[in-house]
């Protein structure tokens, strides 16, 4: 990879103004389409031979191979030695896909429809409760376990029909006390997500749960299910073979909302529209395998993210969904993102030449517009933007609302682009009759520096279908950066160690452990919380 000529093509970069005023097509040529979904990338500063240079960087660092790879299930995951298929979970296709010599896909069209037969069963009442038909679930998980349905569920809430669905994550017993108040034990279904049954967060709040439901109801296991691979386990907790889901490993938890981890998703919208959702994020697959890179989503979703990071040197990435219901979306791309390419070292473990993944964050438009863009706008460091926004909502009735809606997101990205020039202030505050001094020092305060990058992805509709493709559009993104960083995209060692040392510290607030060995920092906070 030539990171020095990027770098110094990046320093070299024209202005946006630059840009366009060269190039009357500049919009249609710097933007790729995919059946009704447009990626508008004309607003970061990406010239011709820029263009070429990055495409360039990608068929050189193997994407086109290790794409191929990914999808025909080699073990791309090669530190855990595994491979890399949660594009297996929402393959519609009827060719088979082999992991060690044995094809998985009758595996996973068998759990697939038995996911589809519990959450009908659920939803119609067939499965209830000790009180009658459930109207509650409460999902159970953490991370990719927690952030993926809920998300999907907020997204999804005008094809929710089915019971309420809720979602406990934090072992902070507020979460879980929070959640359950107001809910009627003997009509909630719990379902506890954790792949092998012994995540503490998760394990802690499911035992809550069970001690919670076992107050009015017999027996609790007839009202719990389990995601998971430890059978032995899910049946000591009291539940039913019938109501366990298991997955591969080949799966990585941040990818899983696909599989059994969207069970609760299924029973929120139903199994059709829950297909949907698969058939949208299968219908992104076939256009990131087969399409060149140059008209290619993903790649080009990559390529500017590389661009602005590894390039430009601009560190965090602000996502913005104009779109309410993407509340949550912002922070499951953070964790796609800096859980996958959150790494220093490459597959060989020699030390990365370049910066890796940004600090992925952001909130839904026009929210933020009251918020946080005031550094965007004027702040002194660049914050490349991702806008997204749909053609048109779901609220025929509010139209009007939506063309504000999507008047503010096209209103900020040319703002970020166009800017205010000290003259344009000056001649602003000098129509409200100030002089001399004072005229400059208002004007300052006024001016926009502009040249701010962001891309524009728009959409349809929110649909499942849609929403599937979005979602699958960000994993291949991340995918591909990662494989031009040359690092391991699927493995999470990041989250072990704290992990460890929680383990150990527990005994030592509960005075069972002496705290020989911490640092004086830690004991201080030790004795303070013990006191």
């Amino acid at each position: 990879m030539n990171w020095t000529d990027l770098k110094n093509r990046a320093d070299n970069r024209a202005t946006l103004a630059t840009l366009f005023s060269q190039n009357d097509t500049r919009a249609q040529d710097y933007s790729v389409r995919h059946g009704d979904m447009l990626l508008d990338f004309s607003k970061t500063h990406i010239g011709a031979d820029d263009r070429a240079l990055l495409l360039a960087m990608a068929a050189n660092a193997g994407v086109e191979a290790r794409r191929a790879d990914m999808f025909s299930g080699v073990k791309i995951n090669e530190t855990e030695d595994r491979a890399v298929l949660h594009t297996a979970l929402r393959n519609m296709g009827d060719d088979d896909i082999e992991v060690d010599g044995e094809g998985v896909m009758a595996g996973v069209r068998e759990t697939r429809g038995r996911m589809a037969e519990f959450a009908t069963a659920v939803r119609s009442g067939v499965i209830k409760g000790q009180g009658g038909q459930i109207t509650d679930v409460v999902n159970i998980g953490i991370g990719g376990s927690d952030l993926g349905p809920a998300m999907a569920v907020l997204a999804l809430a005008p094809y929710c029909d089915g019971p309420r669905v809720h979602f406990v994550s934090n072992v902070d017993g507020a979460d879980i006390a929070d959640t359950l108040h107001g809910l009627d034990p003997a009509t909630t279904l719990v379902i506890v997500a954790s792949k092998t049954f012994t995540t503490i967060e998760t394990m802690t709040n499911a035992r809550t749960a069970q001690a919670w439901m076992g107050e009015v109801v017999k027996d609790t296991g007839a009202q719990f299910a389990a995601l998971s691979t430890a059978e032995e386990k899910t049946a000591e907790f009291g539940i039913a073979p019938s109501s366990v889901f298991g997955f591969e490993d080949w799966v990585g938890g941040r990818y899983s909302l696909w599989g059994p981890i969207g069970l609760s998703i299924m029973i929120a919208v139903g199994a059709d529209d829950f297909d949907a959702f698969l058939r949208g994020a299968y219908d992104m697959d076939c256009h990131f395998r087969d399409a060149p890179l140059d008209e290619n989503l993903p790649i080009w979703l990559a390529l500017t993210g590389v661009w602005n990071n590894q390039g430009c040197g601009h560190s965090t990435r602000a996502v913005l969904p104009y779109d309410q219901r993407l509340t949550r979306l912002p922070a499951y791309f953070q964790q796609l993102e800096m859980e996958s390419n959150g790494k220093s070292v490459a597959m060989d473990g020699s030390s990365l030449e370049v910066n890796s993944g940004p600090v992925v964050w952001g909130e839904p438009g026009t929210n933020g517009q009251h918020a946080f863009y005031q550094l965007i706008h004027q702040g002194t460091r660049v914050i490349p933007c991702e806008f997204m926004v749909a053609k048109s909502g779901h609220e025929e009735d509010l139209a009007h609302q939506h063309e504000l809606l999507v008047a503010n997101c096209l209103a900020q990205s040319e703002a970020l682009m166009v800017g205010r020039s000290l003259e344009e202030a000056t001649g602003i505050m000098a129509k409200r009759g100030l002089t001399g001094a004072e005229l400059d020092r208002q004007a300052r305060h006024r001016v926009f520096p502009g040249d701010r990058p962001s891309t524009t992805l728009v959409y349809p509709k929110l649909t499942p279908f849609v929403l599937g493709q979005i979602i699958a559009l960000y994993e291949h993104r991340v995918f591909v950066e990662g494989v031009m960083l040359g690092i391991n995209s699927y493995d999470q060692w990041g989250v072990e160690l704290g992990k460890e040392l929680a383990n150990a510290l527990t005994p030592v607030l509960r005075g069972e452990a002496s705290e020989e060995g911490k640092d004086s920092s830690t004991r201080m906070l030790l004795d303070y919380l013990r006191s």
